[in-house]
């Protein structure tokens, strides 16, 4: 019998039969490949299995007391504790763009008070999930708005691994400027400013206006100055990724001066902005991407389009972690009391620094290791190799990434003789 003679409920009845079996034989999802793990997530679960006593955990990007225990900053507690006896407070939605007051002291933070382009009413703002989530809405955005079609945006090489991926990710090409010099453990300026040289006008450039994320290796303020040249004359468009402001070298403004000096000289711009590391809010997910554009009618119709972006992804910001930092930002009370912890984390940071560098020498490891003082911020490209790491976590049980970045909140008085004496062995030996 054909099919067309069929009765209609039997080759119902038929087609049924067809598709339950067919979802036990295979899945629509047969071919999918599992990805690889979060390097770094992976690290720390496995610091976590580990049993051995002297372990020590120099991956993760999250500040460490000298106990080796994670900080609630005391400011953000007696935010804690505003923020719950406001009974003004509710749990309705924010707007799209999130909640005015942070978005308005974000901007604030990192332009500074007396800048001219927010008194010109230039500056925009939207508030995103952390820092990444500002840099991927600032991509999103580009890859739909940018007016150079095609244009690839530069990354350092090397960066935190996110930046390829969000770009990438929103379909624009990413390609790498030199950075790391690693016969100097310092800033390759040369083949920095080179691969602006030769970079397509109107390219796009995501720079680190501080504590540069994995080498702790900044410009300083007379590089700056050569790179903001170069930008200005070849057209590129510049986009800050901001994690550290404060943590890096103690100093807000210290930390600001590449984002405002851009910002001085006319430049059109972006700035990703996250309070995960300076708050020490890292589940909160409070995030800024500040706009600087070049009349307010631009920076309106700029947030008008992220808003239509974010409400397709997002559709509204969380709220707590946005009210700890305004609450914070907006009080000057507070506002030099989280100056006082923001000094508290850098200035610890920059002690392990000196313990590190001073017990290397007093070992008298081979080469040269002034750059761990030199560098700044949470992170410290050592030069280790990657079988000299691999050492390090099988016969100490260090954890730290392959290229031999670590976290200097991981060290403390307790452990950095371990770790000093571990990295003598490999250097000597590997």
């Amino acid at each position: 019998m054909s099919s067309t003679s069929t009765p209609p409920s039997i080759r119902l009845q038929q087609i049924s039969n067809h598709l339950a079996g067919s979802t036990t034989k295979a899945s629509v999802f047969e071919d999918i490949k599992a990805a690889p793990a979060d390097v770094i997530f992976a690290l720390t679960a496995s610091y976590a299995a580990d049993t051995y006593d002297k372990k020590v955990n120099l991956g993760v990007g999250a500040y460490r007391t000298e106990e080796g225990k994670p900080w609630v900053l005391p400011v953000v507690k007696k935010a804690d504790h505003i923020l719950v006896d406001d009974n003004n407070l509710d749990h309705e939605y924010l707007p799209i763009l999130g909640q005015k007051a942070f978005r308005e002291a974000s901007a604030k933070l990192i332009l500074g008070a007396n800048s001219k382009a927010l008194a010109e009413g230039r500056v925009g703002a939207a508030q995103c999930i952390s820092g990444t989530g500002a840099v991927y809405t600032g991509a999103h955005f580009l890859s739909k708005h940018y007016p150079i079609k095609g244009a690839a945006c530069y990354i350092s090489k090397p960066t935190w691994a996110n930046h390829r991926a969000i770009f990438e990710g929103v379909g624009i090409p990413v390609l790498e400027y030199p950075y790391w010099d690693p016969a100097t453990k310092g800033l390759d300026l040369k083949g920095m400013l080179g691969a602006m040289q030769s970079a397509a006008n109107g390219s796009i450039f995501l720079l680190h206006p501080c504590a540069h994320n994995p080498t702790g290796v900044d410009p300083t303020p007379d590089q700056w100055r050569q790179i903001a040249d170069v930008m200005e004359a070849k057209g590129h468009f510049t986009f800050f990724d901001c994690a550290y402001q404060g943590f890096a070298s103690g100093s807000l403004d210290k930390d600001a001066y590449s984002v405002r000096y851009f910002v001085e000289r006319g430049f059109e711009l972006f700035v990703a902005q996250s309070f995960s590391k300076n708050f020490g809010l890292y589940s909160e997910r409070a995030g800024n991407l500040t706009v600087v554009a070049k009349t307010p009618e631009i920076k309106n119709r700029i947030e008008s389009q992220i808003a239509k972006a974010q409400r397709a992804v997002i559709s509204n910001p969380p709220a707590y972690g946005s009210r700890i930092v305004s609450t914070v930002l907006t009080n000057e009370k507070l506002y030099k009391e989280w100056e006082q912890n923001l000094s508290t984390m850098a200035n610890r940071i920059i002690h392990m620094r000196k313990a590190l560098f001073d017990e290397l020498t007093r070992l008298q490891t081979p080469g040269k290791w002034n750059h761990i003082v030199d560098q700044i911020g949470m992170f410290s490209f050592t030069g280790l190799t990657t079988p000299q790491v691999k050492v390090l976590k099988e016969k100490y049980h260090v954890y730290l990434t392959d290229n031999g970045r670590i976290s200097m909140a991981g060290l403390n008085s307790k452990n950095v003789k371990y770790f000093a004496q571990a990295v003598d062995y490999v250097v000597r030996n590997h």
